[in-house]
Parts: structure tokens; sequence; C-alpha cells
């Protein structure tokens, strides 16, 4: 009995270290807040597990001086404070991140509707191009008709927790259905244009368009 027990106890430990018995995920605590592992019947990857890129690090910016410009082709640029943004109607949704890289992970995205913020502003009929640029120097650029017919969000939660610093607080933008690149972090102005623009990793080659599932390089 005892060699039993023993080879019992020897095979649990190699099928849990070998990764066919998984320990049980429970939620971590932001700054007092606890995250959601689900959402809607939906599971959703946590946080500590989720991957995550940067061309400087992570980017650390103060709450009360932060503010997010919104100009370019615009009626009435804006220059809206922390509480001003998440002040505005929010919308949840479970969305997957792809990166080129092969990894993925699905979580909840809570923030403003982009086109929430080009209707305060008065975008200009003639805007074809949002250009997002970062606190780290990065920028991207997505077609405004893509952003608007997806009611593309910019999130300042995850998971049901304010969005930590190397997730891209205080906003990242949640780019549905393209490639993680475009997912701008630690954004601090959005730019309206009426020309096309390549941002850092369009510039080194990446495809402009960036669907998940298309070419990743320009051909």
């Amino acid at each position: 009995m005892k060699l039993i027990s023993l080879f019992i106890t020897v095979l649990i430990i190699l099928l849990t270290t070998s990764g066919c018995i998984s320990e049980r995920e429970e939620p971590e605590t932001y700054d007092n807040e606890t995250e959601n592992l689900s959402y809607e019947g939906k599971s959703l990857t946590p946080i500590a597990q989720q991957r995550n890129n940067a061309i400087k690090g992570t980017q650390y910016i103060d709450r009360e001086s932060y503010r997010l410009q919104v100009n370019g082709l615009v009626e009435k640029p804006l220059n809206l404070t922390y509480e001003e943004i998440t002040a505005m109607p929010q919308v949840s949704k479970v969305v997957e991140l792809n990166c080129v890289e092969g990894w993925s992970f699905t979580a909840k995205w809570t923030g403003v509707r982009i086109a929430d913020l080009f209707e305060e502003a008065g975008a200009m009929e003639n805007a074809t191009t949002a250009i997002f640029y970062c606190a780290d120097g990065y920028s991207t650029s997505l077609d405004r008709d893509y952003l608007l017919e997806n009611d593309i969000i910019l999130a300042y939660r995850l998971n049901d927790v304010t969005l930590p610093p190397d997730r891209g607080f205080p906003l990242q933008l949640v780019a549905e259905d393209k490639y993680g690149y475009k997912w701008a972090k630690w954004i601090i102005r959005i730019e309206l244009s009426d020309s096309p623009y390549r941002g850092y990793w369009e510039e080194r080659g990446y495809n402009n368009t960036a669907d998940v599932g298309g070419p990743e390089l320009e051909r």
C-alpha cells in the first residue's frame, strides 16, 4: 500500500508540473481592487498572465496632471483630465488581443468610445485618419471609419480594475481584430488627419492595416 500511495503522489506531482493539471487561478488585487476572471460567461486571462510589450518599458503617468489632447481636424480641440474622461458614458467589452509574435489573451476592457470623443471635439468630415501618440514616443494610426463602425474604445479599466501602469494607464486603445502593435498604451494625444500615417512599427515594415489573420509585413 505504501508503494501504491507513493506512486500516486509522484504521478500527481508529475502531472501538475507538466501542465496536465493546472492550479486554480485566483484573482489578484490591484490598489484594493480585485480583478474579475469571468464576464457574461466568458473566461478572462488574469492580468498577471497577460504578456506585454513596450518600446521603452513601463511609463508612470500622474493621474492629477494627466491630460488627453484631441486635436488636428476638429472644430473644438480637447484637453481632458482623467476625471473628465472617466465621467463620460462607459462601455465594457470582452476582446482578445493577438500579437504578431503568436501569443494572445482575452480580457474585459472598460472605457470611453472614441466616437464620443470625436463628437465632443467636432471632428471634421474630411478627417479620415486618427493618429495616437503615447508617452513613450510610440505612435500608430487607424482609419476613422474603422474606429466608428466597430465602436472602438479607449480603456481605463482592465478585468474590472483600474488599468495598471504596465498595461498602459491611464488609457489603452482596444483595437479589436487588429494586431497588438495597434493597441497603443499611455495615450496622451489623438490627432485627426486627412492623410495616411505610419507609426513606430509600421515605419519598420509592419502592415499599416494590421488585420488579425492578414499579412504582418508590407509586401
